[in-house]
């Protein structure tokens, strides 16, 4: 039930179930502090066909495994993944009121581990985008999964310096490589033209469109007639989800993540961050390690203004 004026305040709300959320979870858990954990259902991880780069497993581990197994152990100790959204949140007095679709809350402190949303290319359908992303033709984190392209016929959807950016990244794993525009014709300076010509990667104009699984292949058309390959990167930027941090009055990034400190307080006390939605680097690790950095100094941060003891 939501709580109310009267009612005690919780510890810490966790706004967000991803790695970042959960590993947070286990952590203020097993520091015996009262907590809630809301989430959305949507974080990126449970995407995750097969990551062989998460380090513990040797054969690799489906993003939703592992998300399972680890709300299986936050759950153990005490926490509870409640299927709510929120839409709100700001600072009142020496608390934190969060609002949701199914109620209001009060808490001590707050940890956003809210994520990015990536950018689709337009026209994809969605059952031909999922099976896709199942089979590994369609891929959104060279940094996670580049291994498994090594010399594969591989596309990179962009344009500019982040389209740029995400070939020449891998270009180290294959020399079959297009960068295809995902609108019509490329915005790319010189700069970015030499790099590309260089590398030897191939560019070809767009738009995207008619996109199908053509056998082993991921087809669509391009300014230049339709293409076929083995894996697609998306390279079209995200949606960073710091809305909350801005409505509570935290300094975000000229990128719009959510500003943080070293112990991963925002300008706002009392209200902390951790993942993708501080820096999005897409990696599981990073964002388990901020988080549990983010739940111990929540601990401190709770202890200093009330003693916690048994």
């Amino acid at each position: 039930m939501a709580s109310d004026a009267t009612s005690e305040p919780d510890d810490c709300i966790i706004v967000g179930a991803g790695p970042a959320g959960l590993t947070a979870a286990i952590y203020l858990a097993r520091y015996h502090l009262s907590i809630r954990m809301f989430d959305c259902g949507s974080s990126r991880a449970g995407l995750i066909p097969t990551s062989h780069n998460h380090a513990g497993f040797p054969d690799g581990i489906n993003g939703k495994d592992l998300l399972n197994r680890m709300y299986t152990q936050a759950h153990r100790y005490g926490a509870i993944r409640e299927q709510v959204k929120v839409e709100h949140l700001a600072q009142a007095g020496d608390c934190f009121v969060v609002g949701t679709d199914q109620g209001t809350y009060r808490a001590r402190s707050v940890l956003l581990a809210t994520g990015v949303v990536n950018h689709r290319p337009t026209n994809l359908p969605d059952d031909v985008h999922d099976a896709a992303l199942g089979a590994g033709m369609l891929r959104y984190c060279p940094v996670c999964d580049g291994f498994e392209v090594t010399d594969r016929r591989v596309a990179v959807v962009g344009t500019s310096d982040h389209g740029t950016a995400e070939a020449m990244f891998l270009r180290g794993y294959t020399a079959d490589l297009t960068l295809v525009s995902p609108h019509g014709d490329h915005d790319l300076d010189d700069a970015c033209r030499r790099k590309l010509a260089d590398a030897g990667v191939t560019v070809v104009a767009g738009p995207c469109g008619g996109w199908q699984i053509e056998g082993a292949r991921l087809g669509f058309e391009t300014g230049e007639g339709r293409m076929r390959f083995d894996s697609v990167y998306p390279a079209m930027g995200s949606h960073i989800r710091s809305e909350l941090a801005e409505a509570a009055g935290a300094k975000l990034s000229d990128e719009g993540c959510i500003a943080v400190g070293d112990h991963m307080e925002t300008s706002v006390s009392g209200l902390f961050a951790a993942g993708d939605v501080v820096i999005g680097l897409d990696q599981i690790s990073h964002a388990m390690g901020q988080a549990g950095v983010a739940a111990t100094a929540i601990r401190n941060h709770l202890a200093e203004k009330r003693p916690i003891r048994r």
